[in-house]
């Protein structure tokens, strides 16, 4: 028979943790995975290879992490997979630590190495001898051009730098993904334009920082300026510009924002905390009284606009005092959106070996509060939107004819939604809409 000599092809499943901008080097990977001509397939649990892209930021993380690479180990022991590769944020941390906390991984790949990942695959298949591909602290940036998306395809993450230069005190993420590098300018207008050219009216600007982009190329209003050459893009609808360091938002992109057609009117603004001395024990390059002037000034500039911050609550020496101000505040500022993290203590940062670590019922009572209150804040907020009339994107759409969107107000993936009555719409059209109802932290929609 003809096909009886064809060599078998070598099946990959691929697993995605942690972030955005994880997302991202997942898609690269794949892209790459998928060129090299290996199979990749939806189930990770019977194939030749599994690729887990890990995430290392947080204790959460890591525990994910390494629950996801044991369940592939446990497989490749059965006898349902070959070889196991933990490549991403967690393997940049451990390194070659990461063999003695999942015994049985084939090889650890960093992130210098992603772009390597079928070569690697390949190398890995044809030994027998666990091995490391690191490249610390990578001070190139990626071309993310070229991905295999596992977003829609309407609404994908644009990547416009990469690593940091902040040195908050309970952060691992400059260690771990390196210093602040800005991607090229003509670089990311390409990728923006592939993108764009594979369905996305939706681009969602990712960094570790995106108010920071061009400083280190001596651009002045970077982000401004990168932003204003996206609006240039003909098909493109929407430019979301996601975590904003509020030290880094300017009057210059303040007004970009307010005058844009397509940048929506939505701010993702992680203060952590608003306590001064917390700051600084951060080493935050912010105060409580420019936060507050920011948010005054944001809705001040820009009527409608959406804000979205994320807090912490446990840091070493917070007292009840000083998160009780943090909870005034979250009452007075009446974010739309809110997330919350309770403190870890990672290994290597400085606010590890600070005295005063908060005991963890503390924590999780204080986080319990802070949600409460957020609840309380979003939930009346929703209320005040019923019978107002809103432009939604549709993200997708069941056979009963139920869709679910989002307004310019919710990011995907981390906002509530848009529930929508009678879509008659397909994924990445917009429509307009009509609020009858809100459910907890969505809203109940009609097509008008």
């Amino acid at each position: 028979m003809a096909g009886k000599n064809r060599k078998k092809t070598t099946t990959v499943g691929f697993v995605s943790l942690g972030c955005p901008k994880n997302t991202v080097d997942s898609e690269r990977m794949l892209a790459e995975i998928a060129q090299a001509g290996f199979l990749v397939c939806a189930e990770p649990d019977n194939v030749d290879v599994v690729v887990i892209n890990t995430c290392g930021f947080i204790a959460p993380a890591k525990t994910e992490a390494l629950e996801a690479i044991k369940r592939a180990v446990a497989c490749k022991a059965s006898g349902t997979i070959k070889k196991v590769i933990a490549a991403g944020c967690l393997a940049e941390r451990l390194g070659a630590e990461l063999f003695s906390q999942a015994d049985g991984i084939d090889a650890i790949v960093g992130l210098g190495q992603r772009d390597a990942i079928a070569e690697i695959i390949e190398k890995t298949l044809n030994s027998n001898q666990p091995a490391i591909y690191l490249d610390h602290l990578c001070k190139t940036i990626h071309d993310d051009r070229a991905r295999m998306l596992i977003t829609p395809c309407h609404r994908p993450y644009l990547r416009i730098s990469e690593g940091c230069d902040h040195k908050c005190s309970f952060c691992t993420i400059p260690a771990i993904r390196g210093p602040f590098r800005s991607k090229p300018k003509e670089i990311i207008l390409a990728e923006a334009a592939e993108l764009v050219s594979g369905g996305a009216v939706e681009l969602n600007i990712i960094a570790q920082d995106t108010s920071w982009y061009g400083r280190d190329l001596k651009i002045k209003n970077g982000l401004a300026t990168l932003a204003a050459e996206l609006e240039k893009i003909p098909e493109l609808k929407w430019i979301r510009l996601m975590y904003l360091s509020p030290a880094g938002i300017n009057e210059k992109l303040i007004e970009t924002v307010a005058k844009s057609e397509k940048i929506v009117h939505y701010f993702d603004i992680p203060i952590q905390h608003i306590n001064d001395k917390i700051l600084k024990d951060m080493r935050r390059p912010d105060s409580k009284e420019h936060i507050r002037r920011l948010i005054e000034k944001l809705r001040s500039a820009i009527w409608d606009v959406v804000l979205r911050t994320t807090v912490m609550v446990g840091f070493p020496g917070e007292t009840g005092q000083q998160f009780t101000e943090l909870l005034d505040f979250i009452g007075w500022a009446e974010f739309d959106a809110l997330g919350c993290f309770k403190y870890y203590a990672e290994a290597g940062t400085a606010a590890a070996e600070m005295p005063q670590q908060v005991p963890e019922h503390i924590k999780d009572e204080r986080f319990e509060e802070m949600m409460l209150t957020q609840q309380e804040i979003a939930f009346a907020k929703n209320k005040k939107r019923i019978g107002a009339e809103l432009g939604c994107i549709v993200d997708c759409v069941n056979n009963e004819g139920t869709g679910e969107g989002r307004f310019y107000g919710q990011s995907p993936d981390i906002d509530s939604s848009c529930i929508i009555n009678g879509c008659f719409a397909k994924p990445g059209q917009f429509i307009n809409t009509k609020v009858i109802d809100a459910k907890d932290y969505d809203l109940v929609v009609k097509q008008i």
